[in-house]
């Protein structure tokens, strides 16, 4: 008996020592990944090596090159105008942030586009109308790039369209993440491959499983028509986005539309995850037409993911919240930010800035909002105003930085989305727009009930503690 406990202890011993020797660089991971492996001393430790792989060391990354460059082809550079100064932004807000605009513009890979034209989507509806009517209209090509895809009314009606254009001579390409469409049935990616449209999925769960890639999804929505118009957003493909799930109700979300320069970034990020979920190179120029957009709005997207050499989500979150005077806007469905981005809202609420958080109402994860509120007190004593939403589930993902800028996206404002997910946000600079989803956002507020600090205060021990767990368990939410 002494020998089975000594063994166990040494046991114990050693996988500790090797997660704080391989998680040294991260502290919070490895707090988190130290009590599941004392809570659950084997099955944590293989939890550890199957989940907690880091993705940019990966044998796989350095010899296939997954760290692809997100540049355009020299043929579509041509079609586009690029900003080298902030007055070109037209927004002389951002003329007086030198600092945010050197940020945004370090990123080569992700230029602020000069030629635009947007649309801003305030729910499901109308989204889904849009996209249909885009997807009919397309003559060459379509390409949809979705987290979660479910086969019901309005997947089996965007499968309908997507096999009429197939049939029609367009070339039709899906892909979705192993993850997040879990329960998308064979049966619906076999009609659609007999009806001739090409399928991809990003690590499907038993390959993610072996090659320990579980932890990393696609998280991106991206659709685009003939290279000319785009969608990015909140919004699946599943009836709840539609309002119909029983318990959700209302699904608030923001989507949008795009047509100009800043559609190749969507192509050209969506044809980097076709090649490496499926191996087809699409090199074509017809991918990347001349548009005749004359819209003047700037727009600079955004693509992040465990793949490439910065955060630059994260880090384009951080530079614009560091820069606030006036307000900081935020509307997140999980709300779980790395300490970075925790200081950030901390310092801007401490010097004034009015902070305002719209955080759902209803849980769709419980794990997931004891961590939400692990935050909350910290950040009202700060003098940040948080709200729960009551009309239904709000899902979208909006940061409002005074009328210098906004971003809408994939993002939540969470680590998740920050270090392991491949997200794509698109920052606006716009001040029509940024009106727009100020209106939005003030809509949401008279749809919410304001947190009170002194109630949140008077929370349960059982609750308290349920927040600390969630807290140390954060870094892997």
């Amino acid at each position: 008996m002494v020998w089975l406990l000594l063994v166990a202890l040494i046991l114990f011993v050693a996988q500790v020592g090797i997660v704080l020797l391989l998680e040294f660089k991260n502290p919070s991971k490895t707090t988190a990944w130290l009590l599941i492996i004392f809570l659950l001393p084997v099955l944590g430790f293989i939890l550890y090596y199957f989940v907690a792989r880091e993705y940019r060391k990966q044998r796989f990354v350095r010899r296939h090159g997954r760290k692809t460059s997100y540049l355009l082809p020299e043929g579509a550079v041509h079609n586009i105008e690029v900003a080298m100064k902030a007055k070109e932004l037209r927004n002389p807000d951002v003329a007086k942030q030198k600092r945010l605009f050197g940020l945004l513009k370090s990123n080569p890979e992700s230029p602020i586009t000069l030629c635009n034209e947007t649309e801003i989507y305030s729910e499901g509806v109308s989204t889904f109308e849009a996209i249909i009517q885009a997807l009919e209209g397309a003559k060459h090509h379509i390409h949809l790039e979705y987290y979660t895809i479910h086969a019901d009314k309005i997947g089996l009606a965007i499968q309908d369209v997507l096999i009429r254009k197939a049939k029609e001579g367009v070339e039709v390409r899906l892909a979705y993440d192993g993850l997040g469409s879990y329960k998308l049935k064979g049966s619906y990616v076999r009609k659609l491959q007999e009806a001739g449209v090409k399928v991809g999925c990003f690590f499907p769960l038993r390959a993610a499983f072996v090659t320990r890639n579980l932890n990393y999804r696609n998280h991106r929505k991206i659709v685009v028509v003939d290279g000319l118009i785009g969608f990015l957003g909140g919004i699946n493909i599943g009836d709840e986005y539609l309002g119909r799930n029983e318990r959700f109700g209302f699904w608030r979300d923001t989507h949008m539309r795009l047509v100009g320069d800043s559609v190749y970034f969507l192509q050209q990020t969506f044809l980097n995850d076709w090649e490496f979920m499926t191996g087809e190179k699409l090199v074509d120029p017809v991918y990347f037409p001349k548009h005749s957009c004359m819209g003047q709005e700037r727009i600079q997207i955004v693509a992040s993911g465990p793949d490439g050499e910065w955060d630059t989500i994260q880090e384009m979150f951080f530079g614009a919240m560091s820069t606030a005077v006036d307000r900081i806007y935020i509307v997140s469905p999980y709300f779980i930010p790395d300490p970075s981005i925790l200081m950030a809202i901390k310092t801007a609420a401490l010097s004034g800035v009015e902070v305002r958080i719209i955080l759902p109402g209803i849980s769709d994860h419980p794990l997931v909002k004891w961590a939400a509120f692990a935050y909350i007190e910290e950040l009202m004593n700060a003098g940040v105003r948080f709200y729960l939403y009551r009309k239904g589930f709000i899902h979208a993902k909006i940061l409002i930085v005074d009328e210098t800028m906004a971003t809408v996206g994939t993002a939540n404002m969470d680590m998740r989305s920050f270090f392991d997910n491949f997200e794509m946000n698109a920052v606006m600079f716009d001040k029509e727009t940024i009106r727009k989803l100020d209106e939005d956002f003030r809509e949401d507020l008279e749809n919410s009930e304001e947190m009170s600090l002194e109630r949140f205060k008077r929370r349960s021990r059982r609750q308290r503690a349920k927040e600390v767990f969630a807290r140390m368990l954060s870094p892997l939410l």
